[in-house]
């Protein structure tokens, strides 16, 4: 059965006396970080329109590939071209603050 010590009420040590486990944390070395400007805090006003804009055009482009109203008719490069504008809209997503 656990004891609890003197020292520290409310801590419990394993059976036998020995030293009372649990987390142990770095200590605080003072220094000062200052807090990042603002400028790099928000993103330009361009960044979510590009954003939206390569998400959309994605979208339509695998969705007129699907009905057939590219020219060419359907075509794997529709698709590829369609996953690209995504992918890049998913890119710029993790530049947006």
């Amino acid at each position: 059965m656990a004891r609890r010590t003197k020292d520290t009420p409310g801590r419990v040590t394993p059976k036998g006396g020995a030293k009372p486990t649990g987390r142990v944390t770095q200590p605080q070395t003072g220094r000062y970080t200052p807090p990042i400007p603002k400028e790099f805090k928000e993103s330009p006003k361009w960044v979510p329109v590009l954003l939206l804009t390569f998400l959309i055009l994605g979208m339509l482009t695998i969705l007129c590939n699907y009905l057939g109203l590219l020219p060419g008719g359907a075509s794997n490069g529709y698709l590829l071209l369609g996953l690209a504008l995504i992918t890049l809209g998913f890119i710029t997503a993790t530049r947006y603050r």
